[in-house]
């Protein structure tokens, strides 16, 4: 079943997970389009980046959190646009940091999404909430988009590397679907498990699907199960396409080395809250850059 996820207004938002090749689903977020009947000249101002009006409309009655149908707030828009000014400015008039649209849709997920890494700093210092609702989850959405710096700011934050939602699967499972290799390396090289995808689906199936062969290349370095079969009972090598680039690498890459071997064993035994401890090790430079894939 392929599921796709599409945002009436803009393509960025879209998302596709596969997980077999009968029937496609589509859902969408983060707005309907019967959020666009009642919007205000204050959501027009922060969707546009407009400062000097949004201050203008304050100053003559309008509330900072007016709200459209579907629970749109012009802070959603200001943090989707990417317009940092005018979310410290409706932050600083009170605007609620945690709203949340009718789709669960936060202002939060919306900095992810433009990838505007300020505003989702500001959004994180103004107390929002990290924790993801179902399809909108922050995490998921700075991963699949790319935008690596949003990505390592809410892990620093204290979301969950590893958090896999339905239809989603793990921030690292959507990284891989979307090719965004930044964001891939990053969750890696911080300790995301490579098992971890959407259900029996594991991020190699995924990245295999999206034929970046740069990322299968770092899956399997990481540890990546090779014959790990997903719920239809294929193995990546079985959904490669035939004579490309991805199935020759699956093909053609050995077993892990002893050093390799070693290495992984090692990271696990730490565990990911402790990795950053491999750097004050009593062991040569050499061998901790190895550890920590430096």
């Amino acid at each position: 079943m392929l599921i796709t996820l599409v945002d009436p207004r803009k393509d960025r938002n879209s998302f596709a997970v596969a997980n077999g090749d009968s029937k496609n689903k589509i859902i969408s977020f983060p707005y309907s389009a019967d959020s666009w009947a009642d919007r205000t000249p204050l959501h027009e101002a922060a969707c546009q980046g407009r400062l000097l009006q949004l201050r203008d409309l304050i100053a003559q009655g309008f509330h900072v959190d007016t709200l459209t149908m579907d629970r749109v707030s012009p802070l959603h828009e200001a943090c989707l646009g990417g317009h940092y000014a005018c979310a410290k400015f409706l932050l600083d008039k009170g605007a609620n940091a945690n709203v949340i649209s009718t789709d669960g849709v936060t202002p939060l997920f919306n900095a992810c999404s433009s990838g505007n890494a300020a505003c989702a700093r500001l959004i994180l210092k103004s107390t929002a909430s990290i924790h993801p609702y179902q399809l909108a989850s922050p995490l998921h959405e700075a991963a699949k988009q790319g935008h690596k710096e949003c990505l390592e700011l809410l892990l620093s934050y204290g979301a969950h590397i590893d958090l896999e939602l339905p239809v989603l699967g793990t921030p690292l499972y959507s990284a891989c679907l979307t090719r965004a290799t930044a964001c891939v390396r990053t969750l890696l090289v911080l300790g995301a498990d490579v098992r971890l995808g959407c259900g029996q689906d594991s991020p190699l199936h995924a990245a295999v699907r999206g034929g970046e062969v740069d990322i299968v290349d770092l899956l399997l370095d990481y540890g990546a199960d090779g014959s790990w079969r997903n719920t239809e009972g294929k193995t990546p090598l079985d959904i490669a396409k035939p004579n490309s680039s991805v199935r020759s690498k699956l093909l053609t890459k050995g077993p892990c080395s002893l050093s390799q071997f070693c290495r992984l064993s090692v990271r696990r035994s730490l565990g990911r809250s402790r990795l950053h401890a491999a750097s004050s090790l009593f062991l040569p430079h050499s061998v901790k850059a190895f550890l920590l894939y430096h």
